[in-house]
């Protein structure tokens, strides 16, 4: 017996899906089982993330990770030689104490969460489970229900719109892999009806297509319902659409005001959520993520009281994964739904905690990836693990968007019949209806 300690701990940069560096780690166990995690970075950070350790200065545009990799090698790794794999919560527990600190500043949440992801993996392989089946035993068998980018915008594509993603979420079918073929269908006839019209077929930072020529956010929004169509599916009943405002991008926080740069003008708290319910009212939409800004609670509250009971409203910059945040949003009554990112948070246990806490309170889960990726996978097997229902990865294109949904492909087909796919039900459970609540006008 024995084999399970780690050995080794190393940690190298690689490059993510930007072309910007970032921070892989690799453990090793007694047995010479080997764990790898590569971790993702965000470009419309929120305040309240864990710190990603960026070296700053000229090299790599201040991107670096030398200092993060520094403190793999010389604080972590010594820590983490000697103890068991298998138990996750003290490894993290570990790392957590030697930084000290509220936001994981001191050595990284990149540093961090590579080592957190690695040992986990390298658990797993120990123990012969897949990583979903590691982390979250027999009853890890629910696929998610894929929310998938087809238009960019916002800072994934130089803020050429104001929003940053129109996504589509498929209702119905019985499996992921049907599920996730008509969002194919809808992302091929996206290209089509861009192509006809003149529109270049440039992708943004997670795969969806740049939105050139755009008057109007609305437009988005509309094009998007007109592409559903295209597709051959009926608007709000085989798909859906959801959108992340990404809001805190382009909020005043002085002025209280929503700044719509693109159209040139600026709306009061009360005018912007006129405007999302305005859409809600006339468009085929069944989630919205960061409908107001992560410095707004009294909007996040005002817009919970008028669509909460019709649409998933997702908390990303406000709740940062973060259990505190999340705390105070069901004690406030903000949103319905919390997006989960691993590097918000910087550990695979206070990822699980953050999701556990949210379901515990009615809210759902969104497992989510960054525009800035890399191929690794380990969000596919944490949204089947912790049976998240709902997992958000950017478009049907680019390699490192590909990795995820392939691997979900697989996991599917490894479930066998023990697997579950919820379809709508993940939204009809949780009170939100959306058959049959729109039809064009």
């Amino acid at each position: 017996m024995g084999g399970y300690r780690i050995k080794a701990v190393m940690a190298r940069r690689i490059y993510d899906s930007r072309g910007n560096p970032a921070v892989e780690t690799d453990i090793r166990l007694e047995d010479g089982t080997l764990g790898r995690g590569m971790v993702p970075s965000g470009a419309s950070t929120g305040k309240y993330e864990a710190i990603e350790l960026r070296d700053g200065g000229g090299n790599l545009d201040g991107k670096n990770v030398d200092k993060a990799l520094r403190n793999i090698r010389e604080s972590l790794a010594p820590a983490l030689i000697g103890m068991d794999a298998r138990n996750q919560r003290e490894i993290d527990g570990k790392m957590i104490g030697l930084d000290g600190t509220a936001n994981k500043s001191r050595l990284g949440a990149n540093a961090i969460l590579g080592c957190s992801m690695a040992a986990c993996r390298a658990a797993a392989n120990y123990c012969r489970l897949p990583l979903y089946a590691y982390l979250g035993g027999a009853l890890a068998t629910t696929l998610p229900v894929p929310m998938v980018q087809i238009i960019g915008g916002g800072a994934h594509a130089a803020h050429a719109v104001d929003i940053q993603d129109f996504l589509v979420v498929p209702l119905g079918e019985k499996t992921f892999a049907a599920a996730y073929e008509k969002v194919v269908n809808v992302y091929i006839a996206a290209r089509r009806l861009f192509a006809e019209q003149g529109r270049p077929l440039s992708l943004a930072d997670e795969g969806g297509l740049w939105p050139t020529g755009f008057k109007t956010n609305e437009e988005g929004v509309s094009l998007l319902t007109e592409i559903i169509v295209r597709a051959g599916y009926q608007p709000g009943k085989d798909m859906a659409i959801a959108l992340d405002i990404a809001s805190s991008e382009f909020y005043d926080q002085e002025e209280g005001a929503y700044c719509l740069n693109m159209e040139k003008r600026k709306l009061s708290r009360e005018q912007f959520i006129d405007m999302l319910c305005d859409w809600v009212d006339r468009y085929p939409i069944i989630s919205i993520e960061d409908g107001v800004s992560e410095y707004d609670w009294e909007g996040a509250k005002m817009l919970t009281d008028r669509l909460g009971g019709r649409v998933q409203l997702v908390g990303d910059d406000l709740f940062a994964t973060n259990v505190e945040r999340i705390r105070r949003g069901v004690n406030e009554g903000c949103y319905n739904a919390v997006l989960i990112k691993m590097n918000q948070i910087g550990t695979i246990s206070e990822t699980f905690e953050a999701i556990d806490y949210a379901r515990g309170r009615g809210y759902l889960p969104v497992v989510s990836a960054r525009s800035g990726e890399t191929e690794d996978a380990t969000i596919v097997h944490l949204a089947v693990a912790a049976n998240a229902g709902q997992l958000k990865v950017g478009s049907a294109a680019r390699g490192e968007r590909t990795a995820k949904w392939n691997e979900t492909i697989r996991v599917e087909e490894e479930l066998g019949l023990s697997g579950r796919y919820p379809g709508a039900k993940v939204f009809l459970d949780a009170g939100i209806a959306i058959f049959g609540k729109w039809e064009k006008k």
